[in-house]
C-alpha cells in the first residue's frame, strides 16, 4: 500500500513537471532585449517586440537562420517532452493503482520504474539545456553593446522546475521497486517464520 502511495505521488510530481515543461517550450519570454525605445522578447518558436503603444509577434520561418541556443534548446526540449510523453504512458501501464498488465506483477513492476527512467532522462535534458541556454544568454549579455542588452527570461525559471519536479517525481517511481522488493522479501521471511512455528507446535 505504502508504495502505491509513493508510485502516485511520483507520478503526479512528474505529470505536473511536464506540464510546466510543455508551458516553457511554448512561452515566449526566453530571452529578453532592451533597446533605447523598445522591448524584444526570443521564445523558441516566435519572438516579439513591444513598444510603448503597440505588442507585434512573428513566428520563425527559417530555422537554419537562428541563433545556435534557440535551435539547439528547441530541439532538446521536443525529445524532452518526447521521452516524457512515453514515461506517462509506460507508467499508467505499471502502476498498481492501475488495471493493466494485472497478469504480470513482475512486468508491471519493470514498466513502472521504466517510465521513472523515462521521466530522470526527461527532467534531466530539460535542466541541462535550460542551464546551458541561460549560460550563453550571461555570454551574449555581456559581450552586447550598451544600448542594446539581453538577458533571460521567465521561461527558463519554468522550464528548470519542470525539469525538476519530473526527474523528481521518476526518482519516486524508479525508488519504489527497491522498496516493494524489500517489502517483498520481508513478508516471504514472516511467512516462513509463521510457517516453521506452526510445524513445532504441531509435534508439541
Amino acid at each position: 500500500m505504502a508504495s502505491s502511495g509513493l508510485q502516485i505521488v511520483g507520478f503526479l510530481l512528474s505529470l505536473a513537471g511536464v506540464c510546466a515543461t510543455i508551458a516553457a517550450t511554448f512561452m515566449v519570454e526566453w530571452g529578453k532585449g532592451f533597446q533605447v525605445k523598445e522591448l524584444s522578447y526570443e521564445g523558441l518558436w516566435m519572438s516579439c517586440i513591444s513598444t510603448s503603444e503597440t505588442t507585434t509577434c512573428e513566428i520563425y520561418k527559417n530555422l537554419l537562420k537562428l541563433p545556435i541556443e534557440i535551435q539547439a534548446t528547441r530541439s532538446v526540449m521536443v525529445a524532452s517532452l518526447f521521452f516524457a510523453a512515453m514515461g506517462l504512458i509506460i507508467s499508467v501501464l505499471g502502476m498498481k493503482c492501475t488495471r493493466f498488465m494485472d497478469a504480470m506483477p513482475q512486468g508491471k513492476g519493470k514498466a513502472a520504474v521504466t517510465g521513472g527512467i523515462l521521466f530522470i532522462l526527461s527532467g534531466l535534458l530539460t535542466i541541462i539545456i535550460t542551464s546551458w541556454y541561460v549560460s550563453r544568454t550571461v555570454q551574449l549579455h555581456k559581450a552586447a553593446h550598451h544600448l542594446q542588452s539581453k538577458e533571460f527570461g521567465h521561461a527558463v525559471f519554468v522550464s528548470w522546475a519542470g525539469g525538476l519536479f519530473t526527474a523528481l517525481g521518476g526518482v519516486l517511481l524508479s525508488l519504489q521497486r527497491c522498496w516493494g522488493s524489500k517489502s517483498s522479501t520481508e513478508s516471504k521471511g514472516t511467512s516462513h517464520l509463521l510457517s516453521t512455528t506452526n510445524s513445532k507446535s504441531n509435534y508439541v
